[in-house]
């Protein structure tokens, strides 16, 4: 499929372009070959999410992702999230823990700063943005994308994807605030300007969450939702590529999928056509929805339940449509799925609960770091790659490094681009990511 009368280049799995050969067959053999080494050579993704809300909820900076040791063991970075407007373009939201100020305007102090020292007040680039410049700095080969949409603000992925020419303009802007780093100058602050953010990003994640529908319920949706999702991609692939042309750097184009089956059942085919890579939410299976205990981020069905969704299932879903095994990320989580009032039968798992656990990050769900200084039980599914820990009438599951051990087994045996986790203020020293990139070393 395609968003306009200009054909966008074929793709390669992982943002590799296709070899132009020319010349006698004998050198077309040699450089065919030579890509295949380099692609079997490829470092695996290493991606994590970084939630920029939690550096005001939650004290989250980028100096604490510095401090934790991950940037080294990752390949890439997600900034969740991109806001997108009633009319379709992206933009910064004002009434969101005053984004603006925090993402390119709030000075940093030397001591929370990933440089060491204090920001000054005319600078162009404050808050946020600038930290990652920093850290990126610090961390050269660290990609960084911006990922557009989430649950919450996906509500106008539909408006922006409707038509060839909402696709256009939306394509358009997103390039221009994210990419270009064209920030709008806000109220007497000194932030902000044309090119005042080039550089922070060399990526753009869509994270719409659903084309097929089943998000969020402020979501605005229509029919062609999945066919024009096709054609947004597409259309992100050509303006990409565009400005690539015109900087001589290469940009990175991912999509967010689903792991559940009736979300995936909207994707098409071509939209393996125009991503690098796709990452596919391993996680989120069950939940406080679910009346009975279930792993919600299991690498294979256990034996009590063969009808259970898993990692495995999700990612062959992919394969199936069209996907080549170098473009899928398998998603973990940092966090786990928690319900009370459990009874004590089978270790409590596949029991019909009181409830849903107490709210406690976001909801009934609870960090990593939490989840392992709980006391109670804990037991570990090999087959199932699924962990859990029982403590008095509560029953949490979730991955711990054993089970990304299981899981990074699994990218190399099958040939997947790799590994990417949400999120990393939910992994605060960082044991996930190392997980993460030791299991596929």
């Amino acid at each position: 499929m395609n968003a306009s009368p200009t054909p966008p280049e074929p793709r390669t799995p992982s943002g590799r372009r296709p070899l132009l050969v020319l010349g006698a067959a004998a050198t077309a053999v040699v450089l065919l070959v030579g890509a295949l080494v380099l692609k079997n050579q490829r470092e695996p993704e290493r991606i994590g999410y970084f939630a920029d809300w939690n550096v005001a909820n939650r004290g989250y900076t980028v100096n604490e992702l510095l401090d934790s040791g991950a940037p080294a063991d990752l390949t890439r970075i997600m900034w969740a999230f991109g806001g997108i407007d009633r009319d379709g373009l992206c933009h910064i939201p004002e009434d969101r823990h005053d984004q603006p100020w925090e993402l390119y305007q709030r000075r940093y102090a030397a001591d929370e700063s990933v440089s060491g020292q204090a920001d000054e007040y005319e600078q162009e680039l404050a808050g946020g943005l600038n930290q990652l410049r920093q850290l990126r700095g610090q961390y050269p080969d660290l990609g960084a994308s911006l990922s557009l949409g989430g649950w919450n603000w996906s509500v106008n992925f539909s408006t922006a994807a409707r038509t060839e020419e909402s696709r256009e303009a939306f394509v358009a802007s997103c390039l221009d605030l994210w990419l270009r780093g064209n920030l709008p100058v806000r109220g007497d602050e000194p932030q902000g300007g044309d090119g005042s953010g080039a550089g922070v990003f060399d990526g753009v994640d869509l994270d719409w969450e659903w084309p097929g529908g089943q998000g969020n319920p402020d979501n605005v949706e229509h029919p062609d939702d999945p066919a024009n999702f096709t054609l947004l991609v597409a259309e992100f692939r050509r303006q990409m590529d565009a400005l690539s042309r015109e900087t001589g750097q290469d940009y990175v184009l991912s999509a967010s999928l689903p792991g559940g089956r009736d979300h995936a059942g909207a994707f098409e085919t071509e939209v393996f056509d125009h991503v690098d890579f796709a990452t596919v939410q391993g996680y989120d299976f069950s939940g406080p929805w679910s009346e009975r205990t279930a792993h919600h981020s299991n690498l294979y069905a256990p034996d009590h339940d063969q009808d259970a969704n898993s990692v495995d299932q999700a990612v062959q879903r992919y394969l199936d449509l069209g996907a080549d095994p170098g473009q899928i990320v398998m998603g973990v989580p940092a966090f786990g799925r928690g319900w009370q009032g459990v009874p004590a039968q089978d270790e409590g798992r596949d029991q019909v609960a009181g409830g849903a656990a107490d709210d406690d990050y976001d909801g009934p769900t609870r960090p990593f770091d939490q989840l392992e200084e709980m006391g109670g039980r804990r037991f570990l599914d090999e087959e199932a790659g699924a962990y859990w820990v029982y403590d008095g009438d509560e029953w949490w599951t979730y991955d711990n490094a054993e089970v990304i051990s299981l899981k990074g087994a699994y990218v190399r045996e099958h040939g997947l681009a790799g590994m990417m986790v949400w999120n990393l203020d939910m992994d605060p020293d960082g044991t996930l990511v190392r997980a993460m990139r030791e299991s596929m070393d």
